[in-house]
């Protein structure tokens, strides 16, 4: 706590800042650690629910859980995501091409029953058959491999779902904590405008100042109060868009993660490996198109039964058995394998191109982590300066020495170092929750 004696025009004021100063230590000691949605629940949260400081109407709830874990939350997002029924329907077509491939047939057998009878004969024909189609030499081996593939492919679309999913809920997180940064900020700027309204107000009716300075003022304190506003709004969209993401107003106490440093993409990247199973699963597809030849090759069964209507006819009665094979149509089946050669090259084209996406996110997510380590330690260095230099510039408007207007501009100065010290704890740790999604890693 410091008082400031002003003297001007006889007068002599005592003016006190306690509560100033201790907005400064407030703020130092949030710089002690990353801020997190817990830091500022105990504060801004708090106060935007009692409705004291809420300047809108316009109000989105959301709840500290300090039971509730990062990867918890991720994977209740992940069983309300709209990709889930996706997921669900790969798992069910790659149950459905190990069963085909499990069958000792390679398709639907077909029965008939024919009867025939001459108009003026005597002899009548009765046949039953039964037409059973045969796997081909290695087809069922490779359908059993596409199955193989497809519930593999499925699993790896799982996790690189998931991994999205992750980096949904990582970006919602840290948006909310930078926001309300802002917001926070915000707030302990009206609160020092206030104050400092309070005592340019006596000052003005005391004769001290003119009542341009006092114009001046208020201005500056509507300033601040439209910013409070529309930093509000920015927290409340931020929430907005995590419940929407997440189905959920729960947030978890701390979600600030441990940095997982890798020199380059690995191969086991989920985004990388789902892209593979899905060339593998093409080229089983293929392989099976391929073993299917001109048709499928068919064993005949059936009996057949002769008689007259002559008492003094034989009625013969015979069994037959046969085997169908197709031939010639294989130029009927290439156009089916070229088009899934079309598509395999697609996918193995997409593979090329994510792979250089993932390079470029991995070298941002890295630089952005290198330079905000060192723009961290700057803004914290002009924070201090900026601060020790407003105290000054507050002695110096105490004995008349500056003007109001000068007094201001250091006042926003300090504030806007504030800030950027701030945000720039909340974006070292957004950067590490970045670089840990660029490399594949999962909460």
């Amino acid at each position: 706590m410091y008082a400031l004696n002003l003297f001007r025009g006889g007068v002599l004021v005592c003016l006190c800042s306690s509560a100033i100063g201790a907005q400064s230590v407030l703020l130092d000691d949030s710089l002690q650690k990353p801020p997190t949605e817990l830091d500022y629940a105990a504060n801004e949260h708090a106060s935007l629910k009692t409705g004291t400081t809420r300047t809108v109407d316009h109000y989105d709830p959301v709840e500290i859980d300090t039971s509730l874990t990062l990867s918890a939350i991720v994977d209740a997002t992940l069983a309300k995501y709209p990709d889930s029924h996706w997921l669900d329907a790969l798992e069910q077509e790659a149950r459905t091409i190990a069963q085909r491939g499990e069958s000792w047939l390679a398709g639907a057998a077909s029965a008939s029953l024919a009867t025939q009878g001459a108009f003026r004969g005597v002899l009548y024909d009765s046949q039953a058959l039964v037409q059973v189609p045969l796997w081909n030499f290695g087809q069922r081996d490779a359908e059993q491999n596409l199955a193989r593939q497809a519930g593999a492919s499925a699993q790896a679309q799982a996790a690189d779902v998931k991994l999205r999913v992750a980096g949904l809920v990582r970006a919602a997180l840290w948006d909310m904590a930078l926001q309300n940064s802002r917001f926070e900020q915000a707030q302990t700027e009206v609160t020092i405008t206030e104050q400092l309204m309070v005592k340019i107000r006596r000052m003005y009716e005391l004769g001290d100042l003119p009542r341009a300075d006092l114009l001046l003022a208020q201005t500056e304190l509507l300033q601040k109060r439209s910013l409070q506003v529309l930093a509000e709004a920015e927290v409340m969209h931020a929430r907005k868009r995590y419940i929407s993401i997440t189905q959920s107003t729960k947030i978890p106490a701390d979600y600030r993660e441990k940095l997982i440093e890798m020199a380059e993409i690995e191969p086991h990247h989920p985004t990388l490996v789902a892209m593979n199973n899905q060339i593998a699963r093409k080229r089983a597809e293929i392989t099976a198109i391929e073993m299917t030849g001109s048709g499928q090759t068919n064993l005949l069964v059936g009996i057949s039964s002769e008689r007259g209507t002559d008492s003094r006819s034989n009625e013969t009665e015979s069994f037959n058995i046969g085997v169908s094979v197709p031939f010639g149509g294989r130029a009927h089946l290439a156009p089916h394998i070229a088009a899934a050669q079309v598509e395999l090259s697609k996918l193995i084209a997409q593979r090329e191109q994510l792979f250089r996406d993932l390079e470029i996110a991995h070298h941002e997510a890295e630089h952005n982590l290198e330079v905000n380590r060192v723009e961290l330690e700057r803004a914290e260095e002009l924070k201090q300066l900026a601060e020790e230099h407003f105290k000054m510039t507050q002695l110096s408007f105490s004995v008349g020495e500056i003007n109001l207007m000068d007094l201001l501009k250091v006042q926003a100065r300090t504030q806007q170092a504030r800030l950027n010290a701030k945000e720039r704890a909340v974006l070292l740790q957004r950067d590490i929750a970045l670089h840990n999604q660029a490399v594949g890693v999962l909460p």
